[in-house]
């Protein structure tokens, strides 16, 4: 399935035809189906996420709310992840013509294996991901790393890898233990250090004042986060849908950075098992990840070639590709951001 055209009233079973209403009706409790009165949309955009809903859909439910994917004769419908959900092989089949993902580097491993797909933007410039330690016994660089026990998710241990590989740490130098998402095993002293997103906030009140972080980015991996893809023959037979729907999303992303209080509340009132405090104190970090010097420049969204090709050689210098490292051209394109520059906010 790619896009579907309408032909008739929108219903919640016409909205999830083709990618099996009856079995996702269930999981997908939470998908954003709203169109204004009077504009009956053409298209459906089946948006996988790599992740459960959370605030890294803020732009998204605002340009569904406000009708921007309306504007573009699109609807939205938004399909959750989670720990047993295969975003990409979701998008790879078909079943969704739009995914995002927590990280870049998911999107050139698989790539590398040979399933094509494409990334066309960069939801957020700079990487959440950090390294959390206490006041007591800090980690401010890497070089601190030496000696210490870290925490960290599975998926997460080739991000550890490619920080001590880039910093010339040796890996016999640190202690790695494979963790969850709970991080009081920092608080308790059994481990030096825990990982996760520093847009968490929930899960990070544990931690308190005595924080430390030292952030992917600043380790030097500098990754993107939040990168939306598509399968070569989405891109290459409904190219004009795939720049409407990254207007609409630029759009929504814009009247986030503007209304960012208001934009959580209306997210929390579409998805009421999120916590509206702990997501009101998050905002403002998930706009600063989102708008940078970079998208004041070239607009949201932005990403450049250098920074893909310098992620396809850090990842192919650790031996993680399974077949040859992608090509620049076949992972990443620029031709969607250029085609939309004008809609995409230049917000700094």
């Amino acid at each position: 399935m790619t896009f579907e055209k309408k032909h008739n009233t929108m219903t919640r079973r016409t909205a999830l035809g083709g990618i099996g209403a009856t079995a996702l009706a269930g999981t997908l409790g939470g998908s954003l189906i709203s169109i204004a009165p009077g504009r009956a949309a053409d298209y459906t955009v089946n948006l996988q996420l790599g992740w459960l809903v959370s605030n890294g859909i803020l732009g998204e439910v605002m340009a569904d709310h406000h009708g921007y994917f309306a504007d573009e004769g699109l609807e939205l419908n938004v399909i959750p992840g989670g720990p047993n959900v295969d975003g990409v092989a979701s998008v790879a089949s078909g079943r969704a013509n739009l995914g995002s993902i927590s990280s870049s580097p998911s999107l050139m491993l698989a790539r590398s294996n040979g399933i094509p797909i494409k990334c066309i933007a960069a939801g957020y410039q700079k990487h959440p991901f950090t390294y959390f330690s206490h006041k007591r016994n800090p980690v401010r660089t890497p070089k601190d790393l030496v000696g210490k026990k870290v925490a960290t998710q599975g998926t997460a241990q080739i991000l550890l890898k490619a920080l001590l590989a880039k910093n010339g740490i040796k890996e016999s130098d640190v202690e790695v233990i494979v963790m969850g998402s709970a991080m009081d095993a920092l608080m308790t002293g059994q481990v030096d250090v825990v990982t996760g997103w520093s847009t968490n906030i929930k899960a990070l009140e544990i931690l308190g004042d005595n924080r430390v972080d030292l952030s992917l980015w600043d380790a030097g991996i500098q990754l993107y986060a939040n990168p939306y893809y598509v399968t070569d023959s989405v891109y290459n037979n409904h190219n004009d849908k795939v720049v409407g729907m990254m207007k609409a999303i630029a759009r929504g992303w814009g009247w986030v950075h503007d209304n960012p209080q208001r934009a959580v509340e209306i997210m929390v009132d579409r998805y009421p098992n999120l916590d509206l405090d702990s997501e009101k104190k998050a905002v403002n970090l998930i706009v600063n990840f989102a708008f940078n010097e970079s998208t004041r420049r070239r607009g949201w969204g932005t990403m450049t070639k250098a920074n893909w090709q310098n992620q396809i050689d850090t990842y192919a210098n650790l031996g993680q590709f399974s077949g040859a490292a992608p090509r620049l051209g076949d992972i990443m394109t620029l031709d969607v951001l250029d085609a939309t520059s004008a809609s995409r906010p230049k917000y700094g």
